[in-house]
């Protein structure tokens, strides 16, 4: 999974998202419970660090003590180990901040 261009099935994902909280559909989808919605924007604010840093951005919606992700490579139309190692690093982030997958 080291080329960032080629676009990975859900096979190919499954043992790299186990636990992740995200699940592969046409796109990699997670969501977490937080406590109340100014933990839900810490979350987002801590995962925009990241993205930005990685130069890659998932789309997010956000509420009261909840958030979700959704990521794909829109510029190779799928979803890549950009994708992949991003949705970790989403979990680590959400780990430390107490939220839980929903």
């Amino acid at each position: 999974m080291d080329d960032p261009r080629t676009i990975l099935s859900p096979a190919e994902t499954a043992s790299e998202l186990d636990g992740s909280g995200f699940a592969h559909e046409d796109r990699l989808v997670g969501a977490f419970r937080t406590a109340d919605f100014a933990s839900s924007v810490r979350l987002l604010d801590a995962v925009a660090v990241e993205a930005d840093a990685a130069n890659h951005h998932p789309d997010v919606h956000l509420g009261w003590g909840r958030i979700s992700f959704e990521l794909s490579s829109h510029d190779v139309g799928g979803v890549t180990s950009r994708d992949v190692e991003l949705a970790r690093r989403i979990r680590e982030l959400a780990d430390e901040q107490g939220a839980t997958p929903a």
